[in-house]
């Protein structure tokens, strides 16, 4: 029995379904900073709800991924690719899940105290070990990590480009089936073994 050659369908609808969500969360969180009053916090609550459904996206993901290994590597990529690209993979869902838990945690030591509604809808609670911290800690606690969310987003769009460099390097300059991997509706190309 041989090996397969793409990733199953859900890993693939999780795949584009959160890179979609998480450009998008890249692009409110930066035009938030360019918003005032109601405009913004309208924004911002959308920010937050599309942050914790990345998220909660991405723990699916991740637990899809570990009951579903990723189909192997083409043989001719070399160990150094290899270990590259896995890396890659596993910086990315690192990333994934540690953002929205810095913005989270910014959320939750907020002075402001506002509560989240998911999309309008879904009460969402602060962190409780967070939110009931002393008020000057929890000022410096939503400075520092509200710091890092922000540098995470722009090491994460760098990364992320990265990857879909790489994609389609090996698509144009490789002219293997890696990017068909992971592509919906495209079906990887017989090898000259197979023809």
């Amino acid at each position: 029995m041989g090996h397969r050659t793409r990733y199953s369908t859900i890993a693939i609808g999780l795949h584009w379904l959160i890179a979609i969500l998480i450009f998008s969360n890249i692009w409110f969180g930066w035009r938030m900073s360019h918003l005032n009053g109601l405009a913004k916090f309208e924004l911002f609550q959308l920010h937050k709800s599309v942050g914790i459904t990345v998220l909660l996206l991405s723990l699916l993901r991740l637990g899809w991924r570990l009951l579903n290994p990723a189909p192997p590597y083409p043989a001719h990529m070399s160990r150094g690719d290899k270990l590259t690209a896995t890396s890659v993979h596993w910086l990315l869902y690192a990333f994934m899940i540690v953002q929205p838990l810095t913005g989270w945690i910014v959320v939750s030591a907020s002075l402001y105290n506002l509560p989240t509604l998911l999309y309008k809808t879904v009460p969402w609670p602060h962190m409780g070990f967070v939110h009931n911290l002393p008020i000057a800690t929890r000022k410096i606690v939503e400075h520092q990590v509200g710091t890092v969310h922000e540098w995470l987003a722009w090491t994460f769009l760098a990364l992320a480009l990265f990857h879909v460099a790489a994609a389609l390097k090996h698509q144009f300059w490789d002219h293997d089936d890696v990017l068909a991997r992971m592509l919906p509706l495209v079906r990887r190309r017989p090898s000259i073994q197979e023809i």
